[in-house]
């Protein structure tokens, strides 16, 4: 507890260190506060019973939860970062499978800015069609009764306007963390989101637990306890890497020696981070539009891939992400590339010849170290399904894995390791007695 004390000091007293923290703190409150603004034209008192349905359907609730609760209670934020994120996704993979944008990336400063103006526009143009989609969702039953008769004319039209303007406001706020903040914009108000569901559905949890008496609050203490677990072995899944040894040969410079030293190039077992997850998602997302249609035969389908606890689901889910796992890994991580910058700089790997010998080597532990990683990532997708079956409220069972546990874990890990950084470039101790933190520092940068 001391040492505790003196490191929150330490922090305090660091003046650009406890600005950052400041500002952060103050932009998170904006953003929440906007969550609990209900879009013009709506009566908040009429919308509990849908805001009910929406956050308990599988679909709509992972909507619901990235938008920090937003969607569910229709607010002026209701789409969140999201858009943000589709457009960055999309740029991502843009830059790596067309070759004049890799050039473009390529162009140092001017090239990324390029790229980030690109996906502003792209992101305009997803939220406005996203927009129109949540228009047509707001006119179902549910939430239709709450809008008021003498709006009903411009409620379409404005509600587009709001929304776009309350994803380009989420937009500016994360740019605005990241640059005068502290850690990933992005990043940090996906998971103030998530977190802003954790409280009320521990509190849920607890409430169903104890209704069962003394074995039933047993029951919640061991799920706490495993929830616990699984945190510490995703800190594992992020954290983990295979050091490869790589040597450098010496070169004499005048009267000087360079190189000569034995280091490691680190290869993560899960290069790919949470992108397996959302791609997986996004592909289980695209048979529940059978719903809206009328055929009867679909509603077993459609039950299936709505239903997260379903054994069908699960099965399909986790060689979904085990498949995109190497598909997304082989975008990003590219051995031939690797090889040459090796050769330029001198280095090479220990018995192994340089060029495609050395692209091969790399090649192959990154397949053998990429199954177990991907097989791991699976499991952390389709444990809140197991949760659920094991009779875990559905609002608690999503925080022992999946998308939103991995987005946790992976900044908490980059914002405390950019705090230590802070502290040791002030000549304090670091976070911890022993070891430092380490980020997700990977060989591609995402969004998240």
């Amino acid at each position: 507890m001391k040492k505790l004390v003196q490191t929150i000091k330490n922090i305090w007293v660091i003046e650009e260190l406890r600005n950052k923290i400041l500002v952060t703190l103050a932009l998170i409150f904006a953003y929440r506060l906007g969550n609990h603004i209900v879009l013009p034209g709506l009566d908040p008192n009429k919308i509990e019973a849908a805001q009910s349905a929406a956050q308990s359907n599988g679909l709509l609730g992972i909507f619901d939860m990235f938008a920090g609760g937003g969607f569910s209670q229709a607010s002026i934020l209701a789409l969140g970062i999201m858009p943000y994120i589709s457009a960055s996704i999309f740029m991502q993979l843009m830059t790596i499978l067309v070759p004049q944008l890799q050039k473009v990336q390529k162009e140092g400063d001017s090239g990324r800015k390029k790229i980030n103006q690109w996906t502003r526009y792209l992101t305009v143009i997803v939220t406005l069609f996203q927009a129109g989609a949540y228009v047509a969702y707001l006119n179902s039953p549910g939430y239709a009764e709450a809008i008021l008769p003498a709006y009903k004319a411009f409620f379409g039209f404005s509600t587009i306007i709001t929304l776009t303007a309350g994803t380009l406001f989420v937009m500016w706020l994360g740019e605005k963390i990241q640059d005068k903040g502290l850690g990933n914009g992005t990043s940090i108000i996906i998971m103030v989101g998530i977190l802003s569901r954790l409280p009320i559905s521990i509190i849920q949890e607890f409430s169903a637990k104890g209704q069962k008496g003394g074995g039933g609050l047993l029951i919640f203490l061991i799920e706490m306890a495993i929830l616990v677990a699984v945190i510490m072995g995703l800190i594992i899944l992020v954290q983990g890497v295979r050091k490869i040894p790589v040597n450098y040969a010496k070169q004499i410079i005048g009267n000087r020696q360079f190189g000569g030293a034995r280091q490691f190039l680190p290869v993560k077992v899960n290069s790919a981070g949470v992108m397996p997850i959302i791609f997986a998602q996004a592909i289980m997302f695209l048979p529940t539009l059978v719903s809206f249609t009328n055929i009867d035969s679909a509603q077993g389908i459609v039950k299936i891939f709505n239903d997260h606890s379903n054994l069908w689901y699960m099965l399909i889910y986790s060689v979904m992400v085990i498949g995109f796992t190497f598909l997304y890994t082989a975008l990003i991580f590219n051995p031939k590339q690797i090889s040459e910058d090796l050769k330029r700089n001198n280095g090479f790997i220990p018995g192994v010849k340089p060029g495609q010998p050395t692209a091969d080597y790399i090649g192959s532990i990154m397949d053998k170290i990429t199954l177990p990683g991907a097989i791991f990532l699976a499991l952390v997708g389709i444990m809140p399904g197991f949760a659920q079956r094991l009779g875990v409220t559905g609002g608690f069972s999503s925080f022992f894995g999946g998308t939103s546990l991995l987005i946790m874990v992976g900044v908490v890990l980059d914002t405390l390791q950019q705090i230590e950084t802070y502290l040791l470039m002030r000549q304090y101790d670091g976070l911890m007695k022993s070891g430092r933190v380490q980020g997700r520092q990977s060989l591609s940068s995402t969004t998240i």
